[in-house]
């Protein structure tokens, strides 16, 4: 199998996972991130890769950050009073080969992660992957406000679909964070109904006795 090329990309860390087909809305304020946006906004498509910090902060730099995460294409900027305003979409999943200098923002060399292909046998498994979220959502919901609620629409293509239900699961970081490293569509669909019943049996669980 042929190595996919590795290219430089622009790099926003996050406390966050972004999923593909899934939008991510930003506040930036640093310096370091607004030259950034200065630079890709030159570009077409204007794009950055979103990466989950593994330690350390947001603010400042000086995290730790994972190696897989995904390439953020931005659809609309929003100027306001002390910060911009980025709305962007999730694209493709990428593998940071290395960290490169800092100038001055976070940038990497990345590599692209294969596409995951669909087979309509996969129907059934997706169909349960979702019910599961769903399920999950509304019972999350009873404990703590949700992202998204469990009657959230899902997009008609199914990769894309799967992707969102992924996307809108309520797991941690962590959890996340292996299902973007999925290697199949299969294995992403059965991890997703894994943790996801792991999450319902946590809040599901009594409280211990004092």
């Amino acid at each position: 199998m042929t190595a996919l090329p590795v290219t430089s990309l622009p790099m926003f860390p996050l406390g966050s996972v972004l999923f593909p087909y899934m939008p991510l809305q930003l506040r930036v304020f640093e310096d370091r991130y607004l030259v950034m946006l200065s630079r890709i906004l030159k570009e077409e498509p204007a794009e950055f890769g979103v990466v989950l910090i593994e330690r350390g902060q947001e603010v400042g730099g000086g995290e730790r950050r994972f190696h897989y995460g995904t390439v953020a294409q931005i659809t609309e900027l929003e100027a306001s009073e002390g910060f911009v305003g980025v709305t962007a979409q999730g694209e493709r999943r990428v593998e940071v080969i290395d960290w490169l200098t800092e100038d001055p923002h976070p940038q990497a060399a990345v590599r692209d992660l294969a596409e995951l292909d669909w087979d309509d046998d996969l129907l059934p498994l997706r169909d349960r992957a979702e019910q599961a979220v769903r399920r999950a959502l509304a019972l999350a919901s009873e404990f703590a406000d949700q992202l998204w609620p469990s009657t959230v629409e899902l997009s008609r293509d199914p990769t894309a679909a799967a992707w969102q239900i992924a996307g809108i699961a309520p797991l941690g970081p962590l959890d996340q964070i292996e299902l973007l490293r999925s290697t199949s569509m299969e294995q992403l669909l059965t991890a997703v109904i894994e943790y996801t019943q792991e999450a319902v049996d946590s809040l599901s669980a009594p409280w211990p006795e004092e």
